[in-house]
């Protein structure tokens, strides 16, 4: 495993900002992590990084143990937090040689990875001139520099436009295939409250509320579920235990007056046989809302509490 997270808990005073916190990723998965603002996201991603110590729990990178292994650990991690720290008076060329010079790495892989972050246009110019997008670039380009086996990355898009992330997704997704030289890809654990971002670039998604994990998901399971929700208002109210008559109704339940939540274990639009059974039941269908169960309705059902 290239990240192995085991009972993390933390707390800030009385608050209890992660609650033994477990889950583990493989080498060359791209995992969302995904929450509400304070669900405990940056805390864990700063653990992981050896910036904060747990008060209880354990995690391991890449077969290194956190807690006595600091140092060999950030030297398998590129790291970029939420607020890009950048030295915004130097050159890009410049600042990334400087990184260089901290890992003793060859100039050579600065030039690489200008290349491979889509950085070389802008390469000669002062950080403070760039665009947020391509900050963005040469954080990750200084997260990349010394080839880290794993890499984290807290909000990498806030703030972006539409364009930049595009640019900086598919940039992501790229970091995380196989080399061409048949090295594995990057093993990408990403911090996010977008869940566009997620359904763009994962494998995998983490779902974590009020410091608890509530949900790991593989993004290919979601997107095949059959499961949809339909929600009817008919005109008077009626005994659940009818409804089972609709054909492929896994489950039915009032949620007041004459609303019904219906949910189907199918991809096949439901809504007419709905209507179908209103009209053999003399009943008048007044409101009807369908809608599958993706990553959107499994995030407001496991976080709106």
């Amino acid at each position: 495993m290239s990240i192995s997270v085991n009972n993390i808990s933390k707390h800030f005073g009385s608050q209890k900002a992660l609650n033994e916190v477990n889950f583990e990723i493989s080498g060359g998965e791209i995992v969302g992590f995904l929450g509400p603002n304070g669900a405990g996201k940056s805390t864990l991603m700063k653990i992981l990084t050896g910036y904060l110590q747990p008060d209880g729990g354990s995690a391991q990178i890449s077969g290194l143990g956190l807690k006595d292994n600091v140092s060999e650990i950030q030297q398998q991690i590129g790291y970029l937090p939420e607020h890009n720290p950048l030295y915004t008076e130097m050159f890009v060329r410049e600042y990334l040689r400087f990184n260089a010079s901290v890992y003793k790495i060859n100039k050579d892989r600065v030039e690489e990875i200008i290349k491979l972050t889509g950085l070389t246009p802008e390469a000669n110019k002062k950080i403070d001139q760039l665009s947020k997008g391509y900050r963005q670039r040469v954080g990750l380009a200084a997260a990349l520099l010394h080839d880290p086996e794993v890499l984290i990355l807290d909000e990498p898009t806030t703030g972006l436009d539409p364009n930049q992330l595009v640019e900086i997704r598919s940039l992501i997704r790229n970091i995380g295939k196989p080399q061409d030289n048949g090295k594995p890809g990057k093993t990408v654990f990403l911090s996010t409250h977008i869940m566009q971002e997620v359904e763009a670039i994962c494998d995998r998604v983490i779902i974590i509320n009020k410091g608890e994990i509530v949900a790991d998901k593989r993004m290919k399971d979601l997107r095949e579920n059959n499961e949809q929700v339909i929600f009817v208002e008919f005109d008077y109210r009626i005994e659940e235990v009818a409804l089972q008559k609709i054909p492929n109704l896994t489950s039915a339940k009032n949620t007041g007056g004459f609303t019904y939540e219906m949910i189907f274990d199918t991809k096949k639009d439901m809504r007419p046989a709905i209507f179908d059974f209103a009209h053999d039941n003399g009943l008048k269908t007044l409101q009807l809302n369908h809608k599958t169960k993706n990553l959107e309705s499994l995030f407001a059902e496991l976080t709106n509490s």
